[in-house]
């Protein structure tokens, strides 16, 4: 196996080990961690493994086929610039899984806090090593939802919710426009292929939709990156545990928009709009953060804003178009990652070891946790750019490239080399109260908590990152050098401009400007330490610029103020109207694609129409008018008369030849009637209607008719357009030959719908599941609504066949069935793939037994004696559903793709073995578990309601 068939594991292994790390016990503390940190380290040695390849200026790909005949693929592309960000996500990733160990408390939910991190950890590789843009969009997607349940695990703090929820707005929001700049992008380019992108650059800055899908794309960049205004949501974030910030905030969630804008830099920049975007929105954040990072008493909060601070550091690098400032940019992100994780991680050993991340509380713990001073001084040294650590390296680079920025606006131009020194200025002040206000001072007796050094393996962590700032600082050639080049190479090929990561490039005017930052930070923070020392709330100059609460000013006029007004203006409570709206939409949409071009017949004439089946649909065309016209006064005969025009319908499928279709509509017939006859008491009763208010009655059913006639009008046009019109592809004709060849089957509608269209299916099962969790979701705190007339309990029990009395013998004889129909729901499902049956049916088949047992004995019955858990057959179908698709691309075939062989088993003949009936099996677990549910649901709502109809009653 070569390097590139390990990329899917890559992303495959962090899933497969939090699916794992759920299922364990909470008290398995060690076991969660030695399970993540094996996950981590495997990602790591995949990326090792690959590194020789990369380091030689290869591109790994591997693709997977998902639907070739869309041109779509799942692509795996390892490069340069992905193995830097990949060792970055799985080191830092393994070092807080180690810090995780002893900063959790034992009575958190520990499989819970693993399974978040290792699923958001395979998100995060998957977009780092996606070579597809979709598929990027997606993972990218996931690691917002991911980071969404990190930063909300503490669920009993408010705080924590409300980050968790800002968080995945913010992001959310940026992710579908990242989708729809994306869409754009790829119709430019003509692929979503990475690499074909990546070789479109001068297509696509020509294309008059160039800006438009740049704004969009870096909205996307700039909402998961924090990048003004769209920074406040990452200090929020502030409430997920440690572990979570250490991670999120170094190396993984906030680089995801570095990342992109590195990934599409060769494609996007160079152009004055990216400039003026990025520049504008970079620069603004690199001063916000680093002066609201000075007056935050929070140690977290602090370098939360300091994070923001150097993403718009590294943002306003990549917007001047210069190769250098690319390779400033990418060198930065390295070396923030370093200092900033470990700086987490010795803030939440402060508060893990004293209570408190109050700067104002703490003081003198140079003399309690000796270790962890030096630690953090050094990491802290590093943020402020203090040389011989990687900081500095990285802001003298800032420096020069803000000193070599030339353009048409010479104020820019002069003002940036000023602007980089007071932002440094800043980032030495922030990184002065950092370690003063904590480490140094008189001893506090103020504190929760006696302060103390961690475990050694808490701190080890933390060690590792500051050797690794300190190592790189000193001999940065020698250490991060190569990995720096090759993701450069990527970047830009042969075109690399010459830099140096020497220490010392002589007394020139960079170093003088960094000197100057550390004199003034020193300065700027003995000046504001009567400021700090007064504890005062807020920060100077901007307190009226809160965006948290720009935020939720935002989401009120959104989620009330607006909504509120369109629902008044388009909502309403009756479900006749929505669809009465939804029909003549439908109508219109379909008359105007129409209006050009006139809908016109085949040439297939019409055959002879048969007495006996025009007498059949005369019958079923007389009960759907019989149930219109009923539904007005007698809701349960309008119900029998809809089933009447179902059985005709079932018939014709009969009379067409077509018993599959026939099975499911009969079985659809009797799920869907006691389903509605459970749910038909609930409705309102029938008023009698008077003066005006009858008048506008009878308009609104006259206005339906009519609405009715012309949509079933143009629907049958439509249909007799189409059959009479000859396929020129014989689309029916190459299914009836390829069935049994391709697809191992000999009954041509189950093989289409597990093989042919299979992914269809798979989509139709998943929608199928959503509806029935919907339905108990909207049905589990229903209450059904005051009837007139009220049974005792003893009359309701037996109007819900709880009594063995009026039903004894149909309840024996409906029992005695239930074996009978299982074996005809399991013959159902074995012969699908050759004869008319499936999972569908063997679904609905096993629904119906159910349904029978609850006629006869309840719900209460149904429950203590089979014991049927609707979810769990619902997931278990689904899953395995997917994983027969699945299966297919570990042997290198499009997802989904059958497999079949017949077993000769002597006297009992052949029984065939296709991969679809795996499938197929999915589809059944998956439709009974559905029905299942909304019976359960429907009955328990019946019975809670006491009350049922009144005998005879116009209900």
């Amino acid at each position: 196996m070569n390097g590139a068939d390990l990329l899917p594991y890559a992303v495959a292994l962090p899933y497969l080990g939090a699916l794992i790390a759920a299922l364990l016990p909470s008290n398995a503390r060690n076991l969660e961690a030695w399970l993540a940190g094996s996950v981590a380290l495997g990602v790591f040695s995949i990326v090792l493994a690959c590194y020789s390849g990369v380091s030689s200026g290869e591109v790994l790909r591997h693709t997977i086929p998902w639907i070739p005949e869309l041109g779509l693929e799942i692509a795996f592309r390892l490069d340069g610039f992905a193995t830097l960000f990949a060792f970055m996500i799985s080191g830092i990733g393994f070092l807080v899984v180690l810090y995780a160990r002893y900063y959790m408390a034992p009575e958190d939910p520990i499989p819970r806090f693993f399974a978040f991190l290792l699923a958001f950890m395979g998100s995060m590789m998957g977009v780092v090593l996606s070579g597809n843009l979709i598929q990027l969009v997606f993972f990218w997607e996931l690691t917002s939802l991911f980071s969404f349940l990190l930063i909300g695990y503490w669920q009993h703090s408010a705080a924590a919710r409300d980050g968790a929820r800002m968080a995945l707005t913010v992001t959310g929001s940026g992710g579908l426009a990242l989708l729809a700049g994306v869409l754009m992008l790829g119709h430019i380019a003509g692929s979503y292929d990475l690499d074909r992108v990546l070789a479109a650059a001068d297509v696509i800055k020509a294309h008059p939709l160039y800006l438009p899908m740049l704004v969009l794309v870096l909205l996307g960049a700039m909402t998961k990156s924090a990048q003004f205004p769209f920074h406040f949501w990452l200090p929020q974030a502030m409430a997920a545990p440690t572990p979570v910030s250490a991670y999120l905030h170094s190396a993984t969630l906030v680089k995801l928009g570095i990342f992109l804008m590195v990934r599409l830099w060769p494609a996007l920049a160079g152009t004055e709009a990216w400039f003026w975007i990025l520049g504008t929105s970079g620069l603004i954040t690199l001063l916000i953060g680093a002066y609201i990072a000075i007056f935050q008493h929070d140690m977290k909060a602090l370098l939360a804003y300091s994070t923001v601070s150097h993403l718009g550091l590294i943002t306003l690098l990549l917007s001047l178009n210069s190769d250098l400032a690319l390779v400033a940019a990418v060198f930065h992100t390295l070396n923030h990652a370093t200092f900033k994780a470990s700086l987490f991680m010795a803030a939440g050993i402060i508060d893990h070891e004293t209570g408190t991340r109050d700067i104002r509380r703490l003081s003198g713990l140079n003399r309690s946790m000796p270790f962890t001073a030096r630690l953090a001084l050094v990491a802290a040294a590093a943020m402020a750019g203090v040389p011989l650590l990687n900081g500095f390296i990285s802001k003298e680079m800032f420096f020069t490239e803000a000193l070599s920025f030339t353009d048409e606006f010479t104020l820019a131009a002069n003002l940036l080399p000023f602007l980089a020194v007071l932002a440094s200025i800043f980032a030495v002040t922030y990184s002065l109260r950092f370690i003063h206000g904590a480490f140094f001072g008189p001893d506090t007796d103020d504190l929760p908590r006696t302060p103390h050094e961690p475990p050694q393996w808490m701190r080890v962590p933390v060690e590792i990152l500051v050797f690794t700032c300190m190592v790189v600082g000193i001999l940065p050639g020698a250490t991060v050098g190569p990995l720096l080049g090759i993701a450069m190479f990527s970047l830009l090929g042969d075109s690399v401009p010459p830099y140096s990561l020497a220490v010392w490039h002589g007394f020139n005017l960079p170093l003088i400007m960094s000197l100057i930052a550390l004199a003034g930070g020193v300065l700027l923070y003995l000046a504001l330490r009567r400021h700090f020392e007064r504890g005062v709330e807020g920060t100077p100059l901007l307190r009226g610029l809160d965006g948290r609460r720009i935020f939720e000013r935002v989401m009120v006029f959104l989620s009330w103020r607006f909504a509120r007004t369109l629902e008044r203006l388009l909502g309403t409570a009756r479900l006749q109207s929505q669809l009465r709206l939804l029909i003549c939409t439908a109508f219109v949409a379909a008359l105007w694609t129409m209006w050009p071009d006139r809908l016109e017949w085949g040439p297939v004439a019409m055959t002879r129409v048969d007495p006996a089946i025009a007498l059949i649909w005369a019958t079923g065309a007389a009960c759907a008018a019989g149930a219109a016209y009923q539904a007005k006064y007698h809701r349960f005969a309008a119900l029998i008369l809809l089933g009447g025009a179902g059985l005709v319908t079932c018939l014709t499928f009969i009379w067409f030849s077509a018993p599959d279709l026939a099975l499911t509509q009969l079985l659809v017939e009797v799920v869907t009637s006691v389903l509605l006859l459970l749910g038909l008491r609930w409705l309102p009763r029938r008023e009698e209607n008077r003066g005006l208010t009858d008048v506008l009655s009878r308009l609104r059913r006259y206005s339906d008719f009519v609405i009715a006639i012309a949509a079933g009008t143009g629907l049958a046009a439509l249909s007799y357009a189409t059959m009479t019109r000859v396929s020129p592809e014989g689309a029916s004709r190459q299914f009836l030959e390829r069935a049994y060849s391709e697809g191992g089957g000999t009954n041509v509608v189950n093989v289409i719908l597990v093989d042919f269209r299979g992914f269809d299916t798979l989509g139709e099962i998943t929608v199928l599941g959503v509806v029935a969790l919907t339905v108990y979701a909207l049905l589990r705190r229903f209450r059904p609504a005051p009837e007139s007339i009220e049974l005792p309990t003893e009359q309701l029990d037996q109007a819900h066949g709880r009594d063995d009395g009026w039903l004894a013998v149909p309840a024996v004889i409906m029992r005695l069935m239930f074996p009978f129909i299982f074996a005809l729901a399991i013959y159902f499902l074995l012969r699908g793939h050759d004869l008319p049956g499936g999972g569908f049916v063997a679904g609905l088949t096993m629904s119906v037994g159910i349904l029978l047992q609850y006629m006869a004995g309840g719900t209460r019955w149904v429950e203590a004696r089979l014991n049927v858990l609707p979810l769990r057959w619902m997931g278990a179908g689904l899953l395995l559903a997917a994983m027969t698709g699945l299966f297919a691309t570990f042997f290198g075939k499009p997802f989904l793709t059958s497999y079949f062989a017949y077993a000769d088993l002597g006297i009992l003949g052949k029984l065939p073995m296709a991969s679809a009936v795996l499938f197929d099996l999915g589809v059944f677990a998956l439709v009974f578990g559905c029905t299942v549910l909304m019976l359960i649901v429907l009955a328990h709502q019946s019975a809670r309601g006491r009350r049922v109809a009144r005998p005879g009653g116009s209900d």
